[in-house]
């Protein structure tokens, strides 16, 4: 980022510091560079996983994967698989892998309030025994990323509880939403219906595998 478009005032990490506070000593504590018993339960019934990765600039980007519960798999204590499933065939997350190796995930469990933070390197695979672990439906993914585990730790419960993600109540933020189709007909300035676009995307969700 050059400095000279920065439109507000940048702190310091010094002024960031200051203002954040030292975190206790159980806060460093949890981190671990491996996927014991604890972490490894609840990526076995985490449905749901932000991948973070970025380019060989920095700049980066973050793609949400879903599945069944438990479809990122354990290999051993410092090596985790997440299938590729069909999406938009945009690639992104690969693509930046191939400059750059570093990812991040966050994995959630629906109504836990605490998420679990992993830390490491990733490449895509095509590994046969690694595949076989992933059908789904009768169908294997055509290639899996292999994460290799720098740290792993829980993070506090206080982002769920502030953002009342799991309360059912919040569910009604939905209906203020516009479709997929009104915002891609806005954006694009598309000559179309936006109900088209919506019901093609009701259709491609019914192939999920």
């Amino acid at each position: 980022m050059d400095p000279t478009e920065l439109r507000y005032r940048r702190l310091t990490p010094e002024k960031v510091r200051a203002l954040i506070g030292n975190p206790a000593p159980m806060a460093k504590a949890k981190k671990l560079d491996r996927i014991d018993a604890y972490f490894h339960r609840f990526i076995a019934h985490s449905p749901f996983v932000s991948l973070a990765t970025a380019d060989a600039t920095g700049l980066p980007d973050s793609s949400p994967r879903g599945d069944y519960p438990g479809f990122v798999k354990v290999l051993d204590e410092r090596t985790l698989a997440m299938p590729d499933r069909p999406g938009n065939k945009l690639a992104d997350s690969f693509d930046n892998l191939a400059e750059n190796d570093g990812v991040g995930l966050l994995f959630l469990v629906p109504g836990v309030r605490e998420v679990l933070r992993v830390n490491g390197r990733a490449y895509p695979s095509d590994e046969p025994d690694v595949l076989a672990r992933m059908h789904v439906e009768g169908k294997a993914p055509p290639m899996a990323l292999i994460i290799k585990v720098v740290e792993a730790y829980f993070h506090c419960g206080r982002a769920l509880i502030r953002s009342r993600l799991w309360d059912p109540d919040s569910q009604a933020l939905a209906d203020e939403i516009p479709s997929v189709g009104e915002a891609a007909v806005a954006q694009l300035g598309l000559d179309l219906d936006a109900a088209v676009i919506d019901r093609a995307a009701q259709d491609s969700y019914r192939t999920l595998y």
